[in-house]
């Protein structure tokens, strides 16, 4: 069936709407980072640039390190961006632009998230490396599709359970990470945990400034829960829907995680550019 032009829409130049990209453009290796500054962080390890471009927050330059191809976008901030990205990329490795039909043959992506985040728990230092196992969706953004299959009902039960959740809010989703690129990147120089993706950065992360909250106690909540042996251990506001559209889409997604503040204990990094670094490097070396 062929997809229409209003639900696929391209450039005049024949490249995606919002990524201003073209299939020939990526690599089937994907690093994603919220802000678009990052992206030469990470490619100045690069031994060569063959492309890049950028509309609007969405930067994206593809190039090789040590014979290996791989694409870096900038995302932007929200599982509403978030969204747009995982969308967009499987149509370029997906969907023929020319009959805007799907392929019969789909490929599938590694993406990997470089980002930061505030941990939750007080025993996760400042400046470590987080891999997140599963993440929990707090926004509802993936309520638009149908994730019954990739949804862990148990644990979701549990939180809403412990956290009282309101009914007013959408149902949190708990999604697990790929198991292959979890192996690929865990180490003594990491942690594993389940990340937390909220819907905004202050009201819905539980800071107050001049509004007060829905919940007030929901960030001890939060803190507290416990399911076997899995506990939130840091809190973003994009894992979630990478997690999510991946697994749904049938690509490999893992979130690494740059701890450069603390909740629980009220501290924060005193190098926070140098952690991101570090964190740049482990991965690359890795990939």
């Amino acid at each position: 069936m062929q997809i229409k032009a209003s639900e696929l829409i391209l450039n005049p130049d024949g490249s995606i709407y919002h990524l201003n990209l073209k299939p020939n453009a990526i690599a089937d290796t994907i690093i994603l980072v919220g802000d678009q500054d990052r992206v030469d962080l990470i490619t100045k390890h690069f031994d060569s640039i063959e492309f890049e471009t950028q509309k609007r927050e969405f930067k994206t330059q593809t190039g090789t390190i040590n014979n290996k191809r791989i694409s870096v976008i900038s995302t932007g901030i929200g599982t509403d961006n978030i969204d747009i990205v995982l969308n967009e990329l499987d149509a370029l490795v997906n969907i023929n632009f020319e009959t805007r039909t799907v392929n019969k043959q789909l490929n599938s992506l590694n993406i990997i998230r470089i980002g930061t985040s505030g941990a939750l728990q007080p025993d996760i230092p400042i400046d470590s490396f987080l891999i997140s196992r599963y993440a929990i969706d707090l926004n509802g953004m993936l309520h638009s599709y149908q994730t019954e299959n990739i949804s862990n009902a148990d644990i979701e039960a549990a939180f809403v359970q412990h956290t009282q959740w309101s009914a007013t809010k959408a149902k949190p989703i708990i999604i697990e990470g790929s198991k292959a690129l979890l192996s690929k990147f865990e180490s003594v120089a990491t942690v594993k945990g389940v990340t937390a993706t909220a819907n905004g950065f202050y009201g819905p992360q539980g800071r107050v400034l001049r509004l007060p909250l829905q919940d007030s106690l929901l960030n001890k909540k939060i803190d507290s829960f416990r399911y076997k042996n899995t506990k939130i251990t840091n809190l973003e506001m994009e894992t979630s829907g990478i997690y999510g559209l991946s697994k749904l889409l049938g690509h490999n997604a893992i979130s690494l995680n740059a701890i450069i503040a603390n909740r629980a204990n009220g501290t924060f990094s005193e190098n926070p550019l140098k952690t991101i670094e570090n964190l740049i490097t482990y991965t690359l070396e890795r990939i």
